[in-house]
């Protein structure tokens, strides 16, 4: 320990010991920063792969449309899977054939406020751990580029309610087969629960917490959207969680659909 400083005032004071270490601690303190880095990286890896390979992402037979390419709406889609009619002409392989949705979706994601915590303290090491030295010797917070484009996750959140909405009119289409009947197959369990789980992440969002509640100087005069207020809230409590298991809802629907599209395996029907 260093000696005591004398103060201004003249009275001496403690300062902060001087160590050379990164960390005097002795636990597996890197253990959840590598952890959160290889679940985020499973994932954009897996769909940024699935999101340009154009194979097995549509099942005519049952409408089933995987969410990495919803909504379709070029010439370059395969017939049936443009729900919304074809808007433009045959896309280069460079363009994903979700070019309305996935980057705002990308960046609905990179602006979460979870997200945020998690890629600054695992890759960033902005703070990697508590008592875990930082790297970096400045901070200047998500005043400057390119970290002040954060601040437009309120404008993401909007989009990323319209891109919900269409993944629920996929999900409704694909109780009617090839037929135009109604049909009901282990498909249609696993495209409906991650519309929900999709449902729950988008509206747990702080943003929308703010949007329904925020700038209110008076719930009593606004008891619908304190009411609304508070259900959001109850559900923000479970924004993280649900950050991860959409992650993997998301890659479990297209996993499967991709296995039924592409013959691997069948569907599980229970009715038609």
């Amino acid at each position: 320990m260093s000696a005591p400083a004398r103060s201004a005032t003249g009275v001496r004071s403690p300062t902060r010991a001087s160590i050379a270490a990164r960390t005097l601690r002795t636990d597996r303190w890197w253990r959840p920063p590598l952890l959160t880095t290889l679940g985020l990286a499973v994932f954009v890896v897996y769909a940024t792969v699935r999101s340009f390979v154009r194979t097995a992402y549509w099942v005519d037979e049952y409408h089933y449309l995987t969410p990495f390419y919803s909504p379709c709406v070029s010439a370059s889609c395969v017939p049936g899977s443009t729900h919304f009619g074809v808007w433009v002409g045959e896309l280069p392989m460079w363009i994903p054939l979700a070019f309305l949705s996935l980057p705002f979706l990308l960046g609905f994601r990179l602006t979460c406020y979870y997200y945020r915590k998690a890629y600054y303290r695992s890759i960033w090491l902005a703070p990697a751990a508590c008592a875990v030295a930082e790297p970096h010797t400045r901070y200047t917070g998500e005043t400057r580029l390119p970290l002040i484009l954060q601040n437009a996750h309120r404008w993401f959140f909007y989009v990323a309610l319209v891109v919900s909405a269409i993944n629920t009119y996929d999900a409704i289409l694909a109780f009617h087969g090839g037929t135009g009947g109604f049909g009901f197959g282990l498909g249609n369990v696993i495209i409906t629960v991650n519309v929900l789980l999709l449902w729950g992440y988008t509206i747990s969002c702080h943003s929308c917490r703010h949007a329904v509640g925020g700038r209110l100087k008076h719930f009593s005069a606004h008891p619908v959207r304190y009411r609304l207020w508070t259900w959001v809230s109850a559900l923000n409590t479970r924004h993280m969680q649900l950050a991860w298991t959409t992650l993997g809802t998301l890659m479990l629907t297209d996993f499967y659909i991709m296995l039924v599209a592409s013959g691997t395996i069948t569907d599980l029907r229970f009715v038609n």
